[in-house]
């Protein structure tokens, strides 16, 4: 029989050990497992362990690790329309419209930047100019910062890549373009 863990929040600690001390202090001998599961019941609040079981919601437990949700599968159109946004090399040929797509693609160009670097303005600047043909590079540097992408000192000479996983469909996008892995 497997055994049912029920939580217990005890609101004032000093008040529990009091109302524990009273009734084992009524006991003649050591209580038994159920009468001290009915008198921390009773110290908390419930009439009894009966009580504390009926009010508290238990998830129900499978014992062993739980292996991680498989994602979503990407939408293969979806992959392609994304990935004409870049030539070749893998530069991004214009500026999305859409903020999905801009998001996407400017995971894309964080998987780009070196990993736990700091970055000086012109060297950022080098970077993105090397990344896309659009030429604004100060518009994907702000808003790989506006997007958590990439951080800046509050007075802007340094910037760094932030190091954070990329959602499945950046991260096959990020694949489709380099045909290997994020660094």
């Amino acid at each position: 029989m497997s055994r049912t863990v029920l939580p217990l929040h005890a609101e004032d600690i000093s008040a529990l050990a009091r109302s524990l001390r009273g009734q084992l202090a009524t006991c003649q001998q050591p209580p038994s497992h159920l009468e001290m599961l009915n008198m921390l019941a009773r110290a908390n609040g419930y009439r009894n362990f009966q009580h504390l079981r009926s009010q508290v919601s238990v998830p129900e437990r499978v014992p062993g690790p739980q292996p991680a949700p498989s994602p979503p599968p990407v939408d293969a159109v979806k992959l392609k329309r994304l990935a004409r946004f870049f030539d070749d090399q893998g530069r991004l040929l214009r500026w999305p419209g859409k903020l999905s797509q801009r998001v996407a693609c400017l995971w894309v160009i964080w998987s780009k930047l070196p990993p736990r670097q700091r970055l000086s303005p012109e060297e950022v600047r080098r970077m993105l100019e090397g990344w896309h043909l659009f030429g604004d590079h100060a518009l994907l540097r702000r808003f790989l910062c506006d997007l958590g992408l990439a951080g800046h000192t509050a007075e802007g000479r340094e910037y760094w890549r932030v190091e954070r996983q990329p959602p499945p469909e950046a991260l096959a996008l990020i694949r489709h373009l380099s045909g290997g892995a994020p660094s």
